[in-house]
């Protein structure tokens, strides 16, 4: 699997380089990242001075230790770092301390690679991809709330401001911070295009630039990591968490979405109608064909179906347009190189390189199948009746995460996207999460009924 993230200065790092870089800044510890299924952040921290063994693929894990990795017979894996990831942690050089990181793949014991590795398992649809000659580009908008902590250093569900969609100061409180984030996100080759102040009261934005899936998947965990470490340098809790606040919007991580071919972007046609490539219409075409199947990795929380509802802007209906926001999946009015498709439903919480791994293998299924997407619909679907919605055949997302689950369950694209490992390890993950969830009694319930009966 030689794919590898390219950061987006174009820089290309060599061990060389990497060892004068730790001595030149004085960096004390590597930190060897990786996820889990539930795209978790890990790491094992080594000491610099142990980074030929780092380079040289020697460094060992407990991959019993890790969920959905190895049993314990099993459980010797390797970290096998992407050195194109290399990265000095500007927040850590704030402390005095100086960490780099580095992303890895995991290996088994014998050198391959582990195919219950998020990441590995991404590289393998991107070769999947690549025998179709095509890559696919994403550009993630995810969002996020910042919540204030109390005077016990405990996080709460009040909100860092009351502000609103684009609001500026003194109501957006928020500035400073989407400041520093950016700031340190750009110290890291982050190329950042816009942040604002988001539509609920505490939740913010910041958009980076899209790139290949694999560099994308890594820029949205090292986002999500900065975004954390910056809010508490500022005494306040950063969470990605798709519905944390009952009445208003939740958090969405939208993905626009593009194939290119030769370097040429697949989804523009200037011939076509509206502009649209054989190859766009067929990737709309499999991700409407198989959203259903692969809703449990988009939105793999509990917390997920109470961001799915209508009322809050969340997209819960399966059609697509252009422009029309209150469509699953819409095309923006941009076309040549940045002709794209956003697809609406996924959340923050979400294991971006499952995620991706799901997205690619719809829109690839749709490539290779011809598949046809229905007619796009231009009325907003939000104020169509249930029966205006069945006339124009447009079904509605999974309401929970049992019920996405069921969808996924016996899906092939599922498999495809994750692999059978992947896949088992999730599914029983994702059970056991809902069976909590079900027989959990919640303070709903307690103000509900106690008293009353």
């Amino acid at each position: 699997m030689n794919f590898q993230h390219t950061p987006f200065n174009g820089i290309s790092y060599d061990h060389d380089t990497i060892r004068k870089l730790i001595k030149e800044y004085d960096v004390q510890f590597i930190k060897l990242q990786f996820v889990d299924i539930n795209g978790q952040v890990k790491n094992l921290a080594v000491p610099s001075e142990h980074i030929d063994r780092v380079l040289n693929n020697e460094i060992m894990l407990d991959g019993s230790s890790i969920k959905g990795f190895r049993d314990i017979e099993t459980s010797d894996m390797f970290f096998y770092p992407d050195i194109n990831t290399f990265q000095i942690l500007p927040w850590q050089e704030r402390d005095g301390r100086n960490s780099a990181r580095l992303i890895c793949d995991i290996y088994n014991a014998d050198g391959t690679p582990f195919e219950g590795c998020p990441r590995c398992n991404l590289k393998r649809l991107m070769l999947e991809a690549q025998k179709l000659g095509l890559s696919m580009n994403i550009g993630p908008e995810a969002e996020f709330f910042l919540f204030e902590k109390d005077e016990e250093d405990r996080i709460t569900t009040k909100t860092h401001d009351r502000a609103g969609y684009y609001d500026v100061g003194p109501d957006d409180l928020g500035e400073a911070v989407r400041s520093d984030i950016v700031s340190t996100l750009q110290e890291m080759n982050f190329d950042i295009e816009a942040s604002h102040h988001e539509g609920a009261d505490g939740q913010h934005e910041v958009d980076f630039k899209y790139s290949d899936v694999l560099t994308a998947a890594d820029n949205v965990v090292t986002f999500r990591i900065a975004v954390k470490a910056i809010a508490a340098q500022y005494g306040l809790h950063a969470t990605f968490m798709p519905k944390p606040v009952y009445g208003i919007n939740g958090s969405g991580m939208h993905c626009n979405i593009s194939m290119f071919k030769d370097g040429v972007n697949a989804f523009y046609d200037e011939n076509a109608q509206n502009q649209l490539s054989d190859t766009a219409r067929y990737a709309i075409g499999g991700l409407l064909k198989h959203i259903k199947s692969i809703t449990a990795v988009l939105n793999p929380t509990v917390n997920s179906y109470k961001r799915l509802v209508p009322g809050y802007e969340a997209p819960v209906y399966m059609a697509w347009s252009l422009a029309n926001r209150s469509a699953l999946l819409r095309v923006p009015s941009k076309r040549g190189v940045s002709t794209r498709v956003e697809l609406r439903s996924p959340d923050p919480s979400c294991n971006p390189y499952l995620a991706f791994a799901a997205i690619l293998a719809a829109c690839l299924d749709g490539v290779r199948n011809r598949i046809e997407p229905p007619k796009q619909v231009d009325a907003n679907i939000y104020k169509l009746t249930e029966k205006e919605r069945k006339k124009f055949r447009i079904e509605s997302l999974p309401g929970s995460l049992k019920e996405a689950l069921y969808c996924m369950q016996n899906s092939l694209i599922a498999k495809t996207a994750l692999g059978p490992h992947i896949l088992e390890e999730f599914l029983t993950a994702k059970d056991i999460e809902w069976d909590s969830f079900r027989t959990y009694v919640s303070e709903w319930e307690i103000d509900k009924y106690l008293a009353r009966y």
